[in-house]
């Protein structure tokens, strides 16, 4: 059996790494499996553009025509249930085996799960194509959606919902919306947004209980109120998909670790995307995981290269968004890195936080404002944060000194 490249999970990542081995030449056989029925399509639109029409769609990263003109062999609908890193194999739930020359695992996340009795049909979380389409025959006027977490998919999904006409609920345990990796002063921005779209938000109770009885679901809150919803859709994170890692004897720590090639502890066996933790040398080599579509992206690609042996850190800088009502929130960096913020105003309400390490350094940049309003001045300040400039903080505050200028000296 010949041998090859072979990549386990479809999507984003995977996806993209399998292009990516075609457009640097590699010429051997390459292998994407996937357990989803569907092409590798991107997942961001899920929660967003996809729930706005008459039913989602997929927004597919490349054709079976695509992927038979890259002669890449694409096998859905199965899971890679066994590693055997002494034959340099992996076996599948179909029964059948593949061998590798080098293994990339893109196996992704899946949502946490509620820790509690109670939940029943009416109860479901998002993450697939699937699940998208289950969710959108829900969406429509007057129909009851309770959402559990205040996070980035629950409020993405509660704006697709209320554009729909669904009357909405956001069920948040933590004080405020968007705890993880958004200041507080944009996180306010958007919970007014969604107040002023009829979004009822709930912050800082605790779901005391559930009942789902496949008609409606009932949640009662620890300080007392009582919620009916048609369904409740639940975000309250996501976990790394680890366990053929972990039983394979590789390396876990916060998802499959690997060094900064994105190699885990077998030299043959590579992980990329939401499942895996690698270091930042912007941040000193601290170990991060994200869940990020240009991560998934960018990783896809640095891991295909080094999967040939071309041997790069990893060195992009993180970056966020999230499109809601008309607004756009972007991320470059880690603001809890930061020990200093500093506002630059922009136009029609836009701002712009400058996140500062103690020595100076801009660490972060959290922006949010109509449209792409702030996306230029974001991507200015991920090229500072990529340099580890020491900008003045007056001038990064300063309207009229225009961040090309910092970038330039």
């Amino acid at each position: 059996m010949a041998k090859g490249m072979l990549i386990i999970g479809a999507g984003e990542c995977g996806g993209r790494a399998a292009l990516a081995l075609r457009d640097l030449g590699y010429d051997g056989p390459v292998m994407l499996v996937g357990d989803e029925p569907h092409l590798p399509y991107e997942r961001p639109p899920l929660s967003k553009d996809a729930m706005a029409g008459d039913a989602p769609v997929i927004k597919a990263i490349a054709s079976d025509e695509i992927l038979a003109e890259r002669s890449i062999r694409h096998i859905h609908s199965v899971q890679a249930v066994a590693i055997d890193r002494a034959a340099h194999g992996v076996r599948l739930s179909d029964g059948s085996a593949l061998l590798y020359d080098k293994l990339l695992l893109a196996t992704g996340s899946l949502p946490r799960r509620l820790p509690m009795p109670g939940l029943g049909p009416r109860c479901v979380y998002l993450r697939t194509f699937n699940d998208a389409l289950a969710i959108r025959a829900h969406l429509r006027a007057g129909n009851r959606i309770a959402i559990v977490g205040g996070g980035f998919i629950g409020l993405e999904l509660a704006a697709a919902a209320r554009g729909l006409g669904a009357v909405v609920t956001v069920i948040e345990a933590q004080p405020r919306i968007l705890m993880r990796g958004v200041p507080a002063e944009i996180a306010k921005i958007i919970h007014d947004a969604h107040e002023a779209e009829g979004v009822k938000i709930l912050c800082g109770d605790a779901i005391a209980a559930i009942a789902d009885d496949g008609v409606e679901v009932r949640i009662a809150l620890a300080g007392g109120q009582d919620i009916a919803a048609d369904l409740a859709v639940i975000g309250i994170g996501a976990v790394p998909v680890t366990g053929l890692a972990a039983e394979a004897g590789l390396t876990i720590d916060n998802g499959i670790a690997v060094d900064a090639a994105l190699r885990t502890r077998d030299p043959d066996i590579f992980a990329a995307g939401d499942c895996c933790s690698f270091p930042l040398a912007i941040y000193g080599g601290r170990r991060v995981r994200l869940e990020a579509w240009r991560n998934a992206q960018e990783q896809g690609a640095l891991a295909a290269s080094n999967m040939l042996g071309a041997g790069e850190a990893h060195s992009a800088v993180p970056w966020f968004w999230s499109d809601q009502y008309g607004l756009t929130l972007q991320i470059s960096g880690l603001s809890d890195e930061g020990s200093k913020v500093v506002r630059r105003d922009l136009d029609d309400g836009a701002f712009i936080l400058f996140h500062l390490a103690q020595d100076g350094r801009l660490v972060a940049a959290s922006g949010i404002g109509p449209g792409n309003s702030v996306a230029r001045d974001i991507r200015l300040a991920e090229m500072l944060i990529a340099r580890r400039a020491k900008p003045a903080p007056e001038a990064l505050g300063s309207q009229t000194i225009k961040l090309k200028s910092l970038l330039a000296a």
